[in-house]
């Protein structure tokens, strides 16, 4: 069983009617109920104290989910850079959606993590390019959502290690939407799907994705490295 934290801003639930009817207590409590089945979960947000990340809750954590959109650069710097110890230390990330431009992401990608998008709710199927990778674990050929927001290429990100899911969408645009990524001790996956106007996270296979992403990226204990004098 992980220590899972689930960071959210919470802006648009408590300020947009339209988000709030889809996730009334915060998409961070709808992605709680479906893993605190399996694992001990927390959630943080933008405006408690500390952002809810204080050295001590992400001393706790395995795995930290970010959901973040409006109000990145309202993400205080000294956060930032616990957030990415802790990650160089080995604690997961799973960046969701429009976190892609959060300033944690953009730091521990050496890019600018900008691309293209569009709002029309049309369709997205995400292709399971990866079937063998333990994210796709229990998924078939492909997930398909009926309404959701366009991302698309060219996507400044560095080159995954893994590229689990590329999506198609109606207007014919491509996106690398499930990229896995290590940095020190940490791994992370970003994850395209979860715009806030549309109920995506209640979807069963976008939330066996996260849920076998929270699995693969729990860090594992190590052999211990032994040091002996040299002769």
């Amino acid at each position: 069983m992980a220590t899972v934290t689930i960071w959210n801003e919470y802006r648009h639930e408590r300020e947009n009617d339209e988000v709030a009817a889809v996730y009334p207590d915060g998409i961070h409590a709808t992605i709680a109920d479906f893993l605190e089945d399996d694992h001990e979960v927390t959630t943080a947000t933008l405006d408690e104290p500390e952002h809810g990340l204080t050295s001590d809750v992400l001393e706790e954590t395995d795995v930290l989910l970010w959901w973040g959109h409006t109000a990145h650069d309202e993400v205080e710097d000294e956060i930032v850079d616990r957030v990415q110890e802790r990650v160089l230390e080995g604690m997961g990330l799973l960046v969701l959606h429009s976190g892609h431009y959060s300033k944690v992401f953009k730091r521990l990608m050496g890019t600018g993590c900008s691309l293209q998008w569009r709002e029309d709710d049309g369709l997205e199927r995400l292709w399971v390019v990866d079937p063998g990778h333990p994210i796709a674990d229990g998924l078939g050929e492909r997930i398909e959502l009926p309404e959701t927001e366009m991302y698309g290429e060219p996507f400044d990100v560095p080159e995954p290690d893994r590229l689990v899911f590329t999506s198609w969408f109606e207007g014919g645009e491509v996106f690398r939407s499930g990229c896995c990524y290590r940095r020190g001790s940490g791994r992370i996956f970003y994850f395209r799907p979860g715009h806030e106007t549309i109920p995506i996270y209640e979807n069963e296979d976008v939330q066996r994705v996260i849920r076998n992403a929270v699995e693969w990226a729990t860090p594992n204990e190590g052999a211990p490295r032994t040091f002996g004098e040299r002769d």
